[in-house]
């Protein structure tokens, strides 16, 4: 296989797709185009030719570490090719039915039932960086308060998704939906939580027979 710079000018990666859009190169042009250049040992078409190989033959998608590993990837260039792979898939990909959430509305189908429950149910719910969930996850069941909702059972999950942020959710059974001091104190303590592991919390939500209330909102996130 010729490296880059033995090839004619127009054959290359990123000059075929100022002549001929991106549509009519193969899977490794792109990936050429996306890195732009190789190692001082590895040529940027073996590079690219690696990593198609690796996509082609494993069911998950790759993940960082495994790029970044790659002889002539490196942190720069895993996060340049992910970066591409995410936006391509927010924008033009095939949709995979996650629920995105925009706005507390868009919450209460995920929690259909969660209203009528006549015991406190805490959920956690994961979101990615497009605001896609991720999981849906009760944290506890009964009286909430500091110590049966813990920060370590609320990020546990949310680590292992590798979520971006994450939304809580929890029932009042009285049909009130004013927040109770629990609830703030709860929702702040979750908030410093976030902010050390990088997970923010983005919104505290209560439900009710009686509709919703969002912490966010109300100004006390």
């Amino acid at each position: 296989m010729k490296k880059m710079k033995d090839l004619p000018e127009l054959d290359r990666p990123r000059e075929k797709i100022a002549r001929k859009g991106a549509a009519a190169l193969k899977d490794e042009e792109l990936l050429e185009a996306i890195l732009g250049r190789g190692t001082k040992n590895r040529d940027v078409r073996t590079i690219a030719r690696e990593i198609c190989s690796r996509i082609e033959n494993q069911k998950t998608p790759l993940m960082y570490d495994e790029l970044a590993s790659l002889e002539g990837v490196g942190p720069s260039k895993a996060s340049q090719i992910l970066a591409c792979f995410e936006l391509g898939r927010r924008y033009f990909g095939v949709s995979d039915s996650r629920a995105k959430v925009t706005k507390p509305e868009d919450i209460l189908p995920l929690v259909p039932d969660l209203p009528q429950k006549r015991q406190e149910h805490f959920i956690c719910i994961t979101l990615n960086g497009a605001g896609e969930v991720l999981g849906n996850r009760v944290i506890t069941v009964g009286l909430l308060n500091h110590s049966l909702v813990h920060p370590r059972e609320v990020f546990a999950d949310a680590i292992t998704d590798r979520a971006a942020s994450i939304i809580c959710v929890h029932n009042h059974p009285s049909g009130s939906l004013e927040p109770s001091s629990q609830d703030i104190a709860i929702t702040h303590q979750l908030k410093e939580a976030g902010a050390l592991v990088g997970i923010p919390l983005i919104d505290h939500i209560i439900v009710s027979r009686a509709g919703h209330t969002s912490l966010r909102e109300r100004g006390l996130l």
